[in-house]
């Protein structure tokens, strides 16, 4: 039998979501009880994302050509957000490195007031992903462990069906609650 599972995850959410499913069928958890899981702890997952351009927000209707003129003449970079479904408008952004710091204070404080606090087990895990953006995706590593030593952060390339949105040199932080076996 075949369960899908739709949890509101994606790009190294999903990816997450995903080795979740592994170490639950390697503890032997049969495919409903994972589904289940999977679905119990859904919501609990957060990703941020700065872009670089409005370009390709501009041309699928995320923003207005207005917007997107407003934007690059102020050289706004947004920080969207991800949580669930929704893709939304979380803070604007004067300069790249700016955009990195919201982002890093977001998930900060996600951990803290949603997923219990940061703790000695490190219960989260920590994503980065990027568009056409490795370079700069490590470097924006090396500046989070600083702030929030002791993880273990992996990167990836953003998923095409976010990419596609949102053009190259975008940087997405995410975490997501460890599932307990």
């Amino acid at each position: 039998r075949v369960f899908v599972v739709d949890n509101q995850r994606i790009s190294v959410t999903q990816r997450q979501s995903v080795l979740d499913a592994v170490e639950l069928a390697g503890a032997g958890l049969g495919a409903r009880e994972i589904r289940d899981e999977l679905m119990r702890e859904r919501l609990e997952a957060s990703i941020y994302i700065t872009v670089d351009t409005l370009k390709k927000m501009k041309k699928g209707g995320r923003v207005t050509a207005a917007g997107a003129a407003i934007g690059t003449v102020l050289n706004i970079k947004p920080v969207l957000q991800i949580q669930g479904e929704k893709l939304d408008a979380f803070a604007k952004a004067r300069t790249t490195n700016q955009g990195k710091s919201i982002m890093i204070s977001a998930i900060k404080k996600d951990i803290e007031n949603r997923f219990g606090g940061m703790t000695e087990d490190k219960h989260i895990w920590l994503e980065i992903a990027h568009t056409a953006n490795e370079e700069a995706a490590e470097a924006y590593k090396n500046e989070i462990l600083e702030q929030v030593p002791g993880y273990d952060i992996h990167v990836d390339p953003l998923s095409l069906s976010v990419a596609c949105h949102i053009g190259p040199g975008a940087l997405a932080f995410a975490c997501c609650k460890k599932i307990e076996v």
